[in-house]
């Protein structure tokens, strides 16, 4: 993990992350809205961003996504499902992060461990769904992991020591979980820490899987 690109790198994940990788001594390139006018939800601002870069990279890491967009919260009940609001959803928090993984791909290291993960939820889990809820975010989750996941069985094709996965950060303290979390909630620089540690044990073994903060497998 010596090269690494943070995508998302002005929220509180992805700060943290910034922070936790420059205290190791990694090389930390960052791509955000606010600095540098990225948009993860236009695939030509990503192709731009990308093709503009100077890899390869170690590790991507896109620390992007949102619960709630603008003025819509997470649904409760069939009767708020809204299309449009879904399709933001998607937009955001799925078929943002896949297209960071086509162009990014350019930049990924064929002769060496290279890694790709994607934040996901453990929401997005379909065996783990207990409660209900919060449709539009939960499919969107599921549907980046199914994304990455299918994206992984080609990547390993022509980079035989990639590894492809979407993680779990759990409940951190950020302005998210702040509206909709816990008092289990761990500050963001602890979630990070915890990141780059299933990171860096990961194998091209395990590509295409799911993994929460410890390491442990997520059921889909």
């Amino acid at each position: 993990m010596k090269n690494v690109l943070i995508v998302g790198a002005s929220g509180g994940i992805g700060q943290a992350l910034v922070k936790e990788l420059n205290l190791r001594g990694m090389a930390v390139t960052s791509l955000s809205r606010s600095t540098d006018q990225f948009d993860i939800t236009n695939e030509d601002s990503i192709r731009d961003a990308m093709d503009r870069l100077v890899g390869p990279f170690d590790t991507i890491i896109v620390a992007t996504g949102a619960l709630a967009i603008g003025s819509n919260t997470p649904e409760k009940a069939l009767r708020s499902l809204d299309p449009v609001a879904i399709a933001e959803q998607f937009a955001l928090n799925a078929t943002g992060p896949a297209l960071v993984l086509k162009h990014a791909l350019q930049h990924m290291p064929r002769d060496r461990k290279t890694v790709f993960a994607a934040l996901s939820a453990r929401v997005g889990s379909i065996g783990d769904n207990r409660l209900g809820g919060w449709y539009s975010y939960r499919a969107s989750k599921a549907a980046l992991n199914q994304l990455i996941h299918t994206a992984s069985i080609e990547v390993a094709r022509s980079h035989k020591h990639a590894v492809c996965v979407t993680l779990h950060p759990g409940t951190v303290e950020t302005q998210l979980s702040t509206q909709y979390g816990s008092s289990a909630a761990v500050p963001a620089s602890q979630a990070a820490s915890h990141l780059l540690e299933v990171l860096e044990g990961l194998s091209p073994s395990q590509t295409g899987g799911f993994f929460d903060w410890a390491g442990t497998e997520v059921v889909w």
